[in-house]
């Protein structure tokens, strides 16, 4: 008989991965074990901007909405740090960002079920199990181990429009490298924030409030037809539910992929706290005198070309269809992520179900469907790549954890945590 290292064998240690990993360790009995490449947790590093905060409530910390008792919630992070006094005068739902990734780190601290600077080069099914190839990142050893359960919790990486990569100068970044380069962006005259979404606003704001001791012009551009907010509304919100998860999942894909198209303005757009700080700021400072500004949506950074001493931006209106040039020393793609697909997975793709090219079959309880049939007993679970299957949510921290629970009573039905359904006051 075949001997199985772990029962669970998870892929990347992001806020998902991290919250199962403490959910396992507290609430069953689960032999389990996460590797990440990198060297330390660290979440969103290059967009802990000063006083951002997280988008969701803190009751979205990592187990809270699976067990309030824990001691692996926000609360009693707080309480353990000595600031459950500052927090209760804090009076706020959402907490700095900064803070969240400390909450996750000191999560981090208290597990012995992570391993950092391990890369899972290799996944290779057999009909009960997996042998996974697991590298040593510093020292290049490799290690192979056995799990009767994969879980792929890898993430996104940044996303540059068609034909534009990062400088090596840094002066053309990703968003997600922003505070690692902000001083040397600023120290141009002249800079370019490309985007719409709430990564392209909070730099434009951190840059707006910086322009008057550096002095440089500041332009914001989007494809987008405006800068609009981002539904907020208590209904609006009703969509991260599982009860949603639950017809969004049954829906054909084809009236699935309309659905998302119709929700955009759940998963794409600005705070409304955002907006208002940007436009006040705007207001106060041209009341004096005017400032070198540009606002401009309906339009598309087409090509960017390096010349002396900058960018040539060429731009292209949406919908006059008109063409310019721009010239920029510095720009800041705010321009999203895409999922990151191990190369393992990609070494599959003979052996799995696709929807569609690049968009693998996932079941309700989030396991990617094989060709060829399978023990029920030993899968591979897919928390990355989900919109297409699972709607909103897929990137959404608070659903997260109930997706979590649903993949652990797909494994197991020794665990002591319950899911809620029928919570929603509307029906789908």
């Amino acid at each position: 008989m075949k001997t199985i290292d772990y029962d669970v064998l998870g892929v990347g240690i992001g806020p998902f991965n991290l919250s199962l990993a403490a959910i396992c360790e507290e609430g069953t009995d689960l032999n389990v074990a996460f590797f990440d490449e990198s060297p330390e947790f660290r979440w969103h590093p290059g967009m802990l901007i000063d006083r951002t905060d997280l988008q969701i409530s803190f009751l979205a910390d990592l187990i809270t909405l699976a067990n309030p008792k824990s001691v692996y919630t926000f609360l009693n992070y707080v309480h353990e740090t000595n600031r459950m006094f500052p927090f209760y005068f804090f009076k706020e739902w959402n907490i700095p960002r900064k803070e969240y990734e400390a909450y996750c780190r000191w999560v981090v601290d208290q597990l012995g079920n992570l391993h950092f600077n391990k890369r899972v080069i290799e996944v290779i099914p057999h009909e009960d199990y997996f042998t996974c190839g697991i590298v040593t990142v510093d020292t290049g050893s490799v290690n192979y181990v056995t799990s009767k359960h994969v879980i792929v919790g890898t993430g996104s990486e940044p996303l540059l429009p068609p034909g534009i990569e990062d400088n090596k100068d840094q002066s053309l970044i990703h968003s997600s490298l922003y505070t690692f380069h902000a001083d040397r962006v600023k120290e141009n005259d002249s800079i370019v924030v490309v985007g719409s979404g709430q990564s392209a606003a909070e730099v434009f704001y951190d840059l707006l409030e910086s322009q008057k001791e550096y002095n440089y012009e500041l332009s914001w551009y989007t494809r987008s037809p405006g800068f609009f907010q981002l539904e907020e509304s208590k209904l609006g919100q009703e969509q991260f539910t599982p009860d949603y998860v639950d017809y969004f999942h049954q829906l054909p894909f084809e009236q699935r992929q309309k659905t998302l198209e119709s929700l955009s303005n759940l998963r794409n757009g600005v705070e409304g706290k955002t907006l208002h700080n940007i436009y006040e700021l705007l207001y106060h400072r041209t009341s004096i005198n005017d400032i070198p500004v540009t606002i401009q949506s309906s339009t598309e950074i087409v090509e960017a070309k390096e010349d002396e001493g900058g960018y040539n931006l060429y731009c292209k209106h949406g919908q006059t269809e008109e063409e310019w040039n721009v010239h920029a020393k510095a720009v800041v793609f705010a321009t999203g992520y895409k999922p990151n697909i191990p190369t393992f997975l990609e070494s599959m793709s003979d052996e799995l179900v696709y929807e569609a090219e690049g968009l693998h079959k996932v079941t309700r309880d989030y396991r990617l469907v094989f060709k060829s049939e399978r023990d029920v007993n030993s899968n591979l679970y897919m928390l990355t790549n989900l919109e297409h299957s699972h709607g909103t949510s897929a990137t959404n921290l608070a659903l997260s954890v109930t997706r979590n629970l649903e993949i652990i009573q797909s494994i197991t039905e020794q665990h002591s945590y319950k899911t809620d359904r029928s919570t929603p006051f509307q029906q789908f």
